[in-house]
């Protein structure tokens, strides 16, 4: 099979879950059932492209044909549709793999037994998409007397048509070498687990049948899974006392900066332990009213004027006399952005919930839009920063402002920006490592940089990796036209927003003030864990922070001038912990390169790694012993006060 690895029959365990969190339960324990962790858990994010003949040549050979990408190139399995069930999660199936060539037909492919197969099958028919699986696999080895089981968590997408139809989560426990009676006991100990429930069907089947719901769902008009599945986060308001004006003594108030001071003399200590395709959406659900139509009609003809092309110079008389000189050609005309935006998003304190929001949205969408050609480019790492950071408000203000618009009719661009911020992430958080690691290698001794190159090249190549996905992700057609419908709906105002009564609270001085208490208590709620909180729940209160900055900024207007220290304090927390999430991360990823490439390393190399792997625990160890006077900036009672005069202000 050319250096392909692969096993005749497939014996494996198989779990549907509602979620993954017993799944990474079991993937971060060093022992289970007697099989013991043979390294770290490692991320794997593949896409899987199921195939067959328009006449299902494949399928009635017996066998689901798979491409799926690797770092090693394309490989093509075969994988028997006949199962050998034995009841419960245990399944075999015959499986066959080979090389193979996505821009060649099969005949062309390395030879395998694979190839001879979908050959023999399908003879010299083209082989046509049926859907596609993207999935994150967290997977980790275990192993005892020569048995190797692989433990893989999958977090599924279905893809069909260019459109997220389905989601789902698996747990798989498979024989990659050695006796298969060792699944026994891990079967035994999975079954006990609530969590877990056998799975009688393979991912093509599950996935599959999304497609057939989706495609009768489209037919008969009703929901489709878009329109219901899209991660929606509302903030309760709470409940707040009545206060009566004789309570507020306004001549004798102090300033935002004196309220701040209030709470912060008391002396510095330590509050932890010495011890972060071109696909086509046309099918996507908008439905608008007929009101709507309009509006959308009048602002994608007002985004399709920005993005045509400048008319040509004028040309000069058919008649005009030959120059004495040739003149120098004008300069060509600049080229018009795709969306324009003020210097802030402008909210103001009576505007509605939901175009208060629309402004928000849009300012960041403007921004996001100016940052892609310099994306493409990849020059300058700071335009990829600066698109992800501006991906990031926008889900920030989805998850402000969502509640005020209709779910249906905008759940595709809270879902589509979820998918490109993913694809900016992954490639933004190895930038980072990337350049502190080389940061971290200019301080080294010149004789001993080279040592340390190993891990970088092994980061550099994920990135490079990361970078082909998200460039074919803003290359491909369902991205511009995403953007195009995107940009029409920041700019029409009404369009897609929720029903309210008279009466129901919908301005943003009605409103937002509610948000941010519920946004800071979900800071403060940290208050009783702090002096001895892990790196992990340091990290969620990161997030918390992250959350009140994002609702503060976006009403930084309506809440005045006054709200510039108070944003700055959170900023500040926030700032203090991603450094720690930063740091903790590196320590994590250079400990599991030292692990899996043990075997592979000089002793120089490991040496110098091992020496980056202590600086990052160090820095992690002192970022956590140091976060005391950040987080006081925004637990003090100066700060809470601070909040308050400026929610009053509202």
């Amino acid at each position: 099979m050319d250096g392909i690895a692969q096993r005749p029959l497939e014996i494996e365990l198989k779990y549907r879950m509602s979620g993954v969190g017993a799944g990474e339960r079991l993937l971060a324990a060093d022992e289970l059932a007697g099989l013991w962790a043979l390294g770290p858990a490692t991320d794997v994010l593949q896409e899987d492209r199921y195939l067959d003949t328009p006449d299902a040549a494949l399928a009635a050979a017996g066998y689901a044909g798979r491409l799926r990408s690797t770092d090693g190139g394309t490989i093509i399995s075969l994988k028997g549709l006949k199962r050998q069930d034995e009841g419960g999660a245990a399944h075999r199936r015959d499986e066959l793999e080979g090389p193979a060539d996505p821009s060649s037909p099969p005949v062309a492919w390395p030879a395998s037994q694979a190839r001879d197969l979908v050959v023999k099958a399908a003879g010299d028919q083209v082989l046509q998409e049926l859907v596609v699986l993207r999935q994150l696999r967290r997977k980790r080895l275990y192993g005892k007397d020569g048995t190797v089981v692989e433990l893989s968590l999958d977090d599924v997408e279905v893809v069909s048509g260019g459109r997220v139809v389905e989601r789902f989560a698996e747990l798989e426990a498979e024989v990659r070498e050695g006796d298969e009676a060792m699944l026994g006991p891990l079967a035994e100990l999975l079954s006990e687990i609530e969590e877990l429930v056998p799975s009688g069907s393979s991912k093509l089947d599950r996935a599959m049948e999304a497609v057939r719901r989706e495609r009768a769902a489209e037919a008969d008009g009703s929901a489709t899974y878009d329109e219901v599945a899209t991660e929606t986060v509302e903030l309760d308001a709470p409940e707040g006392d009545a206060v009566d004006d004789a309570d507020v003594a306004v001549a004798t108030e102090p300033s935002i900066e004196e309220e701040l001071a209030v709470g912060l003399e008391a002396p510095e200590e330590e509050l932890v332990g010495d011890e972060d395709h071109a696909a086509d959406e046309d099918g996507d659900p908008f439905t608008p009213r007929p009101e709507d139509d309009l509006a959308l009609q009048a602002a994608l003809l007002g985004a399709a004027k920005t993005t045509a092309e400048a008319p040509a110079a004028a040309a000069p008389p058919e008649h005009a006399p030959e120059p004495a000189a040739e003149p120098k050609a004008p300069p060509a005309p600049k080229p018009q952005p795709r969306l324009t935006a003020g210097k802030t998003p402008g909210v103001l304190t009576d505007d509605h919930l939901a175009e208060a929001g629309r402004k928000v949205l849009r300012f960041h969408l403007a921004r996001m839009v100016a940052r892609e050609a310099g994306t493409r480019e990849g020059r300058d790492n700071e335009e990829l920063h600066g698109m992800r950071v501006a991906t990031r408000r926008q889900r920030a203000a989805w998850r402000v402002f969502g509640v005020a618009f209709d779910q249906k009719r905008t759940a595709r661009h809270q879902r589509r920006l979820k998918e490109v911020a993913r694809d900016l992430g992954a490639v933004r958080d190895l930038d980072v490592l990337i350049e502190a690691g080389e940061d971290y290698q200019k301080t080294l001794p010149s004789a001993d940089r080279p040592a340390f190159e190993p891990l970088l090249a092994k980061w550099r190549a994920q990135r490079d990796a990361a970078r082909v996905v998200l460039i074919q992700e803003l290359d491909s057609e369902r991205y511009q036209r995403w953007v195009d419908e995107y940009i029409a709906f920041v700019q029409a105002e009404g369009i897609g927003v929720g029903s309210v009564g008279p009466v129901d609270p919908h301005r943003v001085r009605d409103t937002m003030p509610s948000r941010i208490w519920a946004a800071y208590e979900g800071v403060r709620a940290y208050e009783p864990v702090m002096r001895w909180a892990d790196v992990t729940t340091l990290h969620d209160l990161r997030i918390a922070a992250k959350w009140l900055r994002y609702t503060l900024e976006f009403v930084r207007e309506a809440l005045g001038t006054e709200s510039a220290p108070v944003i700055e304090r959170v900023v500040a927390l926030q700032d203090h912990l991603g450094w720690l999430h930063d740091a903790d991360v590196a320590a994590g990823l250079a400990r599991g390169f030292l692990v899996e490439h043990a075997g592979d390393l000089s002793e120089d190399e490991s040496a110098a790694i091992g020496r980056y792997l202590v600086d990052r625990e160090r820095e992690l160890a002192r970022l956590r012993r140091t976060v005391g006077p950040a987080w006081r900036g925004v637990s003090s009672l100066g700060f809470r006060r601070a909040i308050g005069r400026l929610v009053a202000g509202l």
